[in-house]
């Protein structure tokens, strides 16, 4: 297991899977670590995932700190990474919380960043939080399931903070509700900080105009994809995300959640990998979903 010293000391640690020109992924949560990205589908296959453990989480130490696990704070780290692999200039993917670190960090150093990959990433860094009301009609779409009847209340419930986060909610963050989802689930329990997650958008995290107007000079192509089920972010805040980056790929992939990877490996692996090797190739007619466009 490879690591190299954040710039405080701190030892953080990355895991490698794949072959092939890198990228750097930077796990959600906030702040889980990243073995539940697995291989993202089979992307290993096409590049060298280079999978970071946020400081406090999986292999990496735990900082003297805790201040530092804010997320502005996080991007410091990310440097130090890019400068530990010796890149000029690094493809990112980032998935979910993850994205709001990968924002500020192409803010901070636009010309380290060859090309960007936001997977259902809830965009807080610019201003746009998903709100109850979008997942809860998120939620909806599921109304036919059989796991429904429970789940929806438990929802209802957490969201209007009536309650703890309830396991029973678990499979509105799944297209499909199977196995693979199952035994993924189980294990994200233990793969938290929850001090850390506390931690990472607190105050002083996010500077929305800031970052936008920052981003808005972003010269590097950027692909925005979120899934079809996917409650946080629903496509339209997705969407509107893609919008404050000058040269945006958006996508919606057809019957994901928040881990679209699991939910159609080949499809989510498909998707990326043009992207990351510049083939402004749209998904196959069968599956491409109205409104996907290669330039936004």
């Amino acid at each position: 297991m490879p690591t190299f010293t954040a710039a405080d000391g701190t030892e953080l640690a990355y895991h490698l899977r794949g072959e092939g020109a890198p990228l750097v992924v930077l796990p959600g949560g906030p702040m889980q670590a990243s073995a539940y990205l697995g291989d993202l589908g089979g992307l290993s296959a096409h590049r060298r995932l280079v999978l970071l453990d946020l400081r406090g989480t999986g292999d990496s130490a735990t900082p003297a700190d805790p201040g530092s696990y804010r997320c502005d704070r996080l991007v410091a780290d990310v440097e130090a990474l890019r400068a530990h692999l010796g890149l000029d200039r690094m493809d990112v993917l980032a998935h979910s919380a993850g994205g709001s670190l990968a924002m500020l960090y192409a803010a901070r150093y636009p010309e380290r960043v060859a090309r960007l990959v936001l997977v259902t990433a809830i965009p807080w860094a610019l201003g746009l939080p998903a709100t109850a009301e979008q997942r809860l009609a998120a939620a909806r779409l599921r109304s036919g399931e059989p796991w429904f009847p429970e789940a929806f209340p438990a929802l209802e419930r957490w969201l209007a903070g009536r309650s703890d986060y309830d396991p029973a909610c678990a499979p509105f963050f799944y297209g499909r509700w199977d196995d693979t989802a199952r035994r993924h689930e189980a294990r994200a329990e233990e793969q938290f900080n929850d001090e850390a997650s506390e931690r990472y958008g607190s105050e002083g995290a996010y500077d929305p105009p800031a970052t936008r107007a920052a981003l808005a000079r972003l010269t590097a192509p950027v692909l925005v994809l979120a899934g079809e089920l996917d409650g946080g972010p629903r496509p339209e805040l997705a969407r509107a995300a893609a919008d404050a980056f000058p040269n945006a790929d958006f996508t919606v992939q057809p019957g994901a959640g928040h881990y679209p990877w699991l939910d159609d490996p080949d499809w989510f692996a498909g998707r990326v990998t043009r992207f990351l090797d510049g083939r402004r190739v749209p998904a196959p007619p069968s599956v491409q979903p109205e409104g996907d466009s290669l330039t936004q």
